[in-house]
């Protein structure tokens, strides 16, 4: 029977080809195949191999301010083309991009979660309406995201018609190379995940390089006798495993997330003590979450994305004793539980559920989530949402646009300016101590992630919720609803914006107890709320 080679972290290296597809998966620093990526970027700074590599990858693997995932692999001349779905924690990434150093082709994560699907099973690309009016489309940017790359001649987004209507073309990519993680292999090759906080895509993408031929590299922490692993634990069997690392120094690099080296409430080992979740500080970002929550309806299944919603709600769900009224998922997989914050984004403490990437964008993308509580960069005088290029910097969409394109209601988490914005929250209401640099309200956004007027004849709701205002999307544009306690209308919202919104005849006043400390009693706002609905 065929059985992987057991070779080293720089042996891994001599099997990626220059010019070559490599493709990795993981999600921030989690799953991370620290030992050979740390060995990629030292054989290329030292020999100059391998070299004008195009990299294929899903989702963000990065994390803010540290060296480690896709960051070794962002060197000119390492790098020919990236194919992503998010750079925003890897600054040497994003500075290759925004420099013109690399191409650099942005596609929403779910859909390149689940192209494995269609290039494993030889289909001419996956064909989705998700994307149509944004960025992504091609007649718009094609997901373009420096103008090296609208010079490059290659699309990796068509535009077709089947039936009639209109559908985006997300062409295959043929792999040469795909790079894992697992916890344990045993003598055969057989992978298991056990300790790691995500499932991911992890088998789809085998599936899929061996369409194409690739070679299957699996970073391991050690290797179990046969018969160790149960038949249902073994995520990617061996005799599809072409090599396999045994990590050196698991505590530097094959940490679980980037915070600790391994703790089992996040791999579904053990449970952590109730008290584990911690209370946030009251601060604008609190503000907007617990503001965001009051659109809540009970017994709902809701998506929480990077930002201000991954940072907040999870633990105000917790706090405020929500966990058996909402179902809070995070588009890695997680179901339940209290999710970490962005620099371990994806992973979530005592899950009830921990699915597959892939597998959890068909439930986006397909029945399309309750609510979703989304980050947002930009809104301009037509509803568009920005999330994905600002400036010069493309962190990229990650899920959002996947998530955004079908959920029935869309709450966006925005402070209202930018760039040093100070606020002080009392009974009296909001009090602005400095006013943010930049306006974040603007007549035209740089780059639409989020298409507003696709989103309302489709029937959707969406709310733009800051500390002092709240927006709602209507035929006509965002329509001013609500404004805080302590906020002058014309100086504090008005003068702070590009354009002069709709306002509602019966602007209402923020309710002023989101202002306050300790428990507020969501509950009773969101069964209220299901009252409301049902009159």
């Amino acid at each position: 029977m065929r059985k992987p080679d057991i070779i080293t972290a720089a042996q891994a290296v001599d099997l990626i080809s220059d010019g070559s597809t490599l493709c990795t998966i993981g999600m921030t620093l989690i799953s991370a195949s620290e030992s050979v990526l740390k060995e990629i970027e030292k054989h290329f700074l030292e020999e100059g191999h391998p070299r004008d590599l195009t990299y294929f990858h899903t989702c963000g693997q990065a994390s803010i301010g540290m060296p480690g995932g896709m960051t070794h692999l962002a060197h000119e001349g390492l790098l020919k083309r990236v194919i992503g779905g998010h750079w925003g924690q890897s600054a040497k990434m994003m500075d290759l991009i925004a420099g013109n150093k690399i191409e650099a082709f942005n596609l929403p994560q779910g859909q390149m979660a689940n192209m494995f699907h269609s290039m494993a099973l030889k289909e001419p690309g996956k064909l989705s309406k998700v994307g149509i009016g944004t960025y992504i489309d091609p007649r718009l940017e094609g997901g373009k995201m420096n103008q090296k790359t609208k010079d490059c001649g290659y699309d990796e987004v068509g535009l077709v018609t089947v039936d009639g209507e209109e559908y985006l073309q997300y062409k295959p990519v043929p792999i040469d190379t795909l790079l894992i993680r697992g916890t344990f292999a045993d003598e055969n090759g057989n992978i298991s995940t056990a300790h790691e906080a995500m499932v991911l895509e992890v088998l789809p993408a085998v599936m899929a390089t061996k369409r194409w031929g690739g070679k299957v590299i699996v970073q391991v922490e050690r290797i179990v006798k046969n018969g160790s692993l149960s038949p249902k634990e073994v995520v990617v069997p061996g005799v599809l495993v072409d090599a396999v690392v045994v990590c050196e120094n698991p505590h530097e690099d094959h940490r679980q997330t980037r915070s600790w080296y391994y703790d089992p409430s996040y791999s579904g080992q053990g449970l952590a003590p109730e008290h584990a979740a911690e209370v946030i500080p009251l601060t604008e970002r609190k503000v907007i979450g617990r503001r965001a929550m009051m659109e809540l309806l009970p017994d709902q299944i809701i998506n929480i994305g990077t930002g201000i919603p991954n940072d907040v709600v999870g633990s105000i769900i917790a706090e405020e004793g929500l966990s058996d009224t909402v179902m809070v998922t995070v588009e890695s997989g997680v179901y339940g539980g209290t999710p970490q914050k962005t620099i371990d984004f994806g992973i979530s403490m005592n899950a009830q559920a921990l699915i597959p990437h892939d597998r959890q964008f068909e439930l986006y993308n397909g029945t399309g989530i309750d609510f979703t509580f989304m980050g947002a960069g930009e809104m301009d005088q037509t509803g568009n949402v920005n999330a994905t290029k600002m400036g010069p910097k493309a962190p990229g969409a990650g899920g959002f646009i996947d998530i955004t394109a079908t959920a029935k209601n869309v709450i966006f988490c925005s402070t209202f300016t930018g760039g040093g914005l100070k606020t002080e929250f009392s009974e009296d209401g909001v009090k602005i101590v400095q006013e943010g640099r930049f306006k974040k309200l603007v007549k035209k956004v740089q780059q639409i992630s989020y298409n507003g007027k696709i989103a309302y004849e489709n029937g959707q709701k969406m709310i733009y919720v800051t500390e002092r205002a709240v927006f709602k999307m209507t035929e006509n544009g965002p329509m001013l609803t609500e404004i805080a306690k302590g906020v002058d209308l014309k100086k504090d919202i008005l003068d702070q914006m590009e354009f002069t919104p709709l306002i509602s005849d019966d602007l209402k006043v923020t309710d002023t107890i989101i202002y306050s400390d300790g428990k507020i009693n969501l509950l009773d706002t969101i069964m209220n709320n299901n009252q409301e609905e049902q009159v």
